[in-house]
């Protein structure tokens, strides 16, 4: 399981609709809303 960066919510990679790549790593969402808003601003909540 994945967790999504925005709300913290458990994502299955499997089934996710809604993924995201920053820097080479992927990120899954809950959400088209938790997506759009890491896509504006992916440096404030892409872990390091």
């Amino acid at each position: 399981m994945a967790v999504d960066p925005i709300c913290k919510m458990d994502v299955d990679e499997k089934n996710a609709k809604w993924v995201s790549e920053y820097q080479g790593k992927k990120y899954y969402f809950c959400a088209p809303g938790c997506k759009k808003q890491f896509d504006e601003n992916p440096e404030k909540y892409a872990e390091e």
